[in-house]
């Protein structure tokens, strides 16, 4: 009994820290550089005839009852000029119990602030359907908490953002869900409620080229939501010869990680990253491992001429 309730205890650890503490209410990820436009619907290449697609699995802190996997896939391209379109859809799964959802479409607009530099602006629709199971969870109590309940919404959000950027670096600000929503709402005469709080994101990113064979590529981004300390995430990869990228990165007050990636061809690279955790919970987990793969798609008759040569930096 005290072992079924020391797991119990765990798994609502570390259910309360995926969804109200430092790593908040949205899915954290430690290459967020290459998944960029599921955090920010401005984002662009403004590379035309490219379609760009990606994506991205994680399964974090390890080992630790119930903790959240979440895997992501996009696709994005420009669809005239200025005009970019995007579809992108989540999936954050917590202990088998909580799975959300979050299908998401996407509209930017580009425009030229100079030879080199570019302003985008973006909005996002979709809906998020969250689902919460309690169906074979084994309760330590006989009269578990009502709180405890079964859900299943289907719950419509917008998103903005805007995107600054150029072939060397870039800066977003964005906010993925403008709508609060509630998941869980008055029963029995007793409030019980669990609201999606509006996110805030800022990121940034640049390429400093050392030599011909050697890039070294800063990112950051700050993440913000009322209620919970501001999350920070600092990275740093060296892009060596175009082809292999090697780095590391730090979370405020959470991990570190390791990262590394490779381009298999000009046009298609896959990476992984391993987090170690810093906080009191790194006690029940062995860590964090994240993998990606981006693919490009090159419909233009102009596939010769430039893009092979500039590998996609972010």
């Amino acid at each position: 009994m005290k072992k079924g309730r020391n797991r119990y205890l765990v798994f609502i650890g570390v259910f309360l820290v995926s969804t109200l503490a430092k790593a908040q209410q949205d899915p954290q990820v430690t290459q967020y550089m290459y998944n960029m436009s599921v955090i920010n619907p401005a984002y662009a290449t403004d590379t035309e005839g490219v379609v760009n697609l990606g994506g991205l699995y994680r399964t974090q802190w390890v080992g630790a009852v119930g903790a959240p996997k979440t895997g992501s896939l996009f696709v994005h391209s420009p669809i005239a000029k200025k005009v970019e379109m995007g579809l992108s859809f989540v999936n954050d799964v917590i202990g088998d119990v909580v799975h959300e959802n979050n299908i998401y479409v996407d509209f930017a607009y580009v425009l030229p602030i100079s030879d080199k530099n570019k302003l985008s602006f973006g909005l996002k629709g979709g809906v998020t359907i969250y689902d919460v199971d309690f169906a074979g969870f084994k309760y330590t109590d006989n009269l578990p908490d009502n709180a405890f309940d079964n859900v299943n919404k289907t719950l419509p959000n917008v998103g903005a953002g805007t995107f600054f950027f150029s072939d060397n670096y870039y800066l977003g600000l964005s906010v993925p869900n403008l709508l609060t929503t509630k998941h869980m709402e008055s029963k029995n005469g007793i409030n019980y409620t669990g609201v999606e709080a509006i996110h805030y994101f800022f990121t940034g990113g640049y390429v400093f080229e050392l030599n011909p064979n050697l890039k070294f590529k800063p990112a950051f981004m700050m993440k913000g939501v009322s209620g919970a300390p501001l999350s920070l995430d600092l990275t740093a990869n060296f892009l060596i010869n175009n082809l292999v990228g090697l780095g590391a990165g730090y979370r405020l007050d959470d991990s570190v990680s390791g990262l590394v990636n490779f381009y298999v061809t000009p046009t298609l690279r896959i990476g992984y990253s391993y987090d170690y955790t810093l906080s009191n919970l790194g006690k029940y987990n062995s860590g964090s491992h994240e993998i990606f793969l981006l693919f490009d798609i090159d419909t233009s008759i102009l596939s010769s001429k430039g893009y092979e040569k500039s590998p996609r930096f972010f």
